[in-house]
């Protein structure tokens, strides 16, 4: 499979060619060794899919001249994942999988038992990190449509949202099975994931009250860096995409 490049800005896809300079160039010229005649796929992150010949490559700049142009649609219904903060490097692992695994979009959650904890000062470098880790993960599963990063939302900003989205909290004493749920194909679908101690009984019961649906996943409690991703594996195959 040709190797995929994201570049910053729509209007780069515009022209005949286009260069990859910076970050961009190091990695297609040091660490994939791309070699000139080789046929690479490049995109915006907005749905544009263009396949190119690369022309000339040097350590700071990768010359690629565009051929065959495409725009994909994204994917619907469109499946959000709400990553509750955590300790460590599991939240960036949950939105590094989830990404390869086709999600729409991530959102932040400052969940009560969330042990990471975004003050004012680290909002604008935790998401600027998890945007960093979904684009990086968007090129090596070759995706047309980068998912975008919101800021973090607190249980009541969430709670707010399921008069427009269908809310699914996974939750592992459910009594419903995530695959069991019929989930209306007209309205975005958020899977909300808790911290590793869990989602607190009031969280659960006011997230409940504004109309999400709790659900589970088979027997196991996963780790907060696994459930996420594997119920979108779950969805992938409901809704036939796989």
């Amino acid at each position: 499979m040709a190797l995929h490049f994201i570049v910053d800005s729509p209007e780069e896809l515009a022209g005949e060619s286009v260069a990859l300079t910076g970050p961009e160039a190091h990695h297609a010229a040091a660490v994939r060794r791309v070699r000139v005649g080789e046929t690479v796929t490049l995109g915006d992150g907005l749905g544009a899919w263009v396949t190119g010949v690369v022309a000339s490559v040097a350590p700071k700049r990768v010359e690629i001249a565009l051929a065959q142009r495409q725009q994909l649609d994204e994917q619907t219904p469109r499946i959000v994942l709400v990553q509750a903060l955590a300790k460590g490097d599991r939240d960036e692992r949950a939105v590094e999988a989830a990404t390869e695994l086709g999600v729409s979009a991530i959102v932040p959650w400052q969940a009560s038992r969330s042990v990471s904890r975004w003050d004012a000062a680290k909002v604008a470098k935790g998401v600027a990190r998890w945007q960093s880790i979904a684009r990086e993960a968007s090129k090596q599963a070759h995706r047309a449509w980068v998912p975008q990063v919101s800021e973090p939302v607190t249980t009541a900003q969430l709670a707010a949202k399921a008069s427009d989205v269908s809310i699914v909290v996974l939750e592992p004493s459910a009594e419903r099975a995530l695959t069991a749920l019929e989930l209306p194909a007209d309205r975005d679908v958020w899977l909300v994931v808790g911290p590793e101690g869990g989602i607190t009984s009031e969280e659960l019961e006011n997230l409940e009250k504004a109309g999400a649906t709790l659900a589970r996943m088979g027997t196991t409690v996963l780790r907060t860096s696994t459930a996420g991703p594997a119920a979108l594996a779950a969805l992938s195959v409901v809704l036939g995409r796989w």
